[in-house]
């Protein structure tokens, strides 16, 4: 199998992180890629018509993509350790709030990096950041207990979500009224699969 990344993408840090921990790497070749929204690299476009990445390429089917996608048929290639049946709800809604920490963080980014000076709109870039803000809070103020328990794909989504937010928006300071959540990052951040897919 094939993983189109790069590595600064935090939806494919996650999958990179959750290929580490289900013991999957040798299955699985990392191809990396240039591209944007702006200007989409053809392999992207190829294996993704939305030309998103991660896109994974399968040796038995078609492309698969969207990060949640992937790391469930990655999971179930593993044994289905890191989405347990018996907390899947709860995995699910963890996942889906750390990915839109990650689309609202990217979309921050994106909004500096890619439009010009005066077509940007600080009300947006706020108003991404309110999701994040929320979203982080949200974690800290319910999930602890899950994020202390065994490993699962929501965890892994989580760190990855909340080291995009450092990478790219370290300013605003999540860690702030954060305590928990930033004392469980920085312990998580030193799995191995963190330490490996740091971005380059």
């Amino acid at each position: 199998m094939q993983l189109l990344i790069s590595s600064a993408s935090p939806f494919v840090r996650k999958v990179r992180a959750m290929v580490i921990e289900a013991d999957l790497a040798a299955r699985v070749r990392e191809v990396s890629v240039q591209t944007t929204p702006m200007a989409t690299d053809p392999k992207v476009l190829a294996a993704n018509p939305l030309g998103k990445i991660p896109a994974l390429m399968r040796d038995e089917g078609p492309a698969i993509y969207d990060s949640r996608v992937i790391t469930r048929y990655l999971d179930a290639q593993a044994g289905g350790k890191l989405y347990p049946e018996a907390r899947i709800w709860d995995v699910l809604t963890l996942e889906a709030t750390a990915d839109a920490i990650m689309e609202a963080s990217v979309s921050m980014a994106y909004e500096v990096r890619l439009r010009p000076d005066a077509q940007q709109s600080p009300e947006w870039i706020e108003a991404q950041w309110a999701k994040a803000d929320r979203g982080i809070a949200a974690i800290n103020a319910r999930w602890m207990s899950h994020l202390a328990g065994p490993i699962d794909m929501a965890q892994i989504a989580v760190a990855c979500a909340l080291s995009y937010v450092d990478l790219r928006h370290d300013a605003r300071g999540w860690r702030t009224g954060n305590d928990a959540l930033a004392a469980w990052h920085a312990t998580f951040c030193e799995r191995d699969s963190m330490q490996q897919t740091v971005p380059t």
